[in-house]
């Protein structure tokens, strides 16, 4: 395995018991799974936990995933089979998306930012893939505020080698409402999660339209 390579196959094998955190998500993967259409692209797709939220629709959609991590996809794939979700699922990551630009109607994110290992550049790959006026939804969680943002940063180190390389204390929501490709539609923030990982944000965004966006 090389420096680049994710591979973590025991918090794979694990992610799929934490049972009692995904009742408290379901909400918000309804959230970002609500009348979706088009082409959508799923980023970090994880074990495949929204692919039932979206498979409803799939008539209505042409539903793209990616999941850098081999044990992770191979858990999603089994997912997609078993919810009858027709998904096109890659082993890239956010950073370096194999798409064109303007590919994509939709743009998903949940709980994917606090890992990316370079949150900018994949922000600049959701801005350019997403076609003008495309719709960048998101869920994640976010630096804490007093005593809890001393807490993340100091549990941090520890935090980001049991969970698989996820940050505690991520600028993401303000990151992304400062991009110039993006204006927001709403941003809400949710007391959701145990401390260290919370609180969540989550939202919509929809890509400007007019000065194109593309990759250098």
């Amino acid at each position: 395995m090389t420096n680049d390579e994710i591979s973590h196959p025991l918090f794979a094998a694990l992610y799929d018991r934490m049972g009692a955190m995904e009742r408290l998500l379901k909400p918000h993967r309804e959230y970002l799974a609500a009348d979706l259409e088009g082409r959508v692209l799923e980023l970090g797709a994880g074990t495949g936990n929204t692919f039932p939220y979206v498979a409803p629709a799939a008539d209505d959609l042409e539903y793209h995933a990616i999941e850098p991590d081999p044990h992770m996809r191979t858990r999603a794939q089994t997912q997609a089979n078993e919810t009858g979700l027709a998904v096109d699922l890659r082993g890239a990551r956010a950073e370096s998306l194999p798409y064109p630009d303007d590919a994509f109607d939709v743009v998903l994110s949940g709980m994917v930012f606090c890992t990316v290992a370079d949150p900018a550049a994949a922000t600049d790959e959701v801005a350019r893939v997403l076609k003008p006026g495309g719709e960048f939804r998101f869920l994640e969680h976010v630096h804490a505020d007093g005593w809890r943002a001393t807490g993340q940063a100091v549990l941090n180190p520890l935090w980001e080698r049991v969970a698989a390389g996820c940050q505690l204390d991520r600028q993401t929501v303000e990151r992304f409402v400062a991009h110039d490709a993006f204006r927001v539609d709403e941003v809400e923030r949710l007391e959701l999660g145990v401390f260290p990982a919370t609180p969540f944000v989550r939202g919509r965004l929809y890509r400007r339209r007019g000065g194109g966006f593309s990759r250098e």
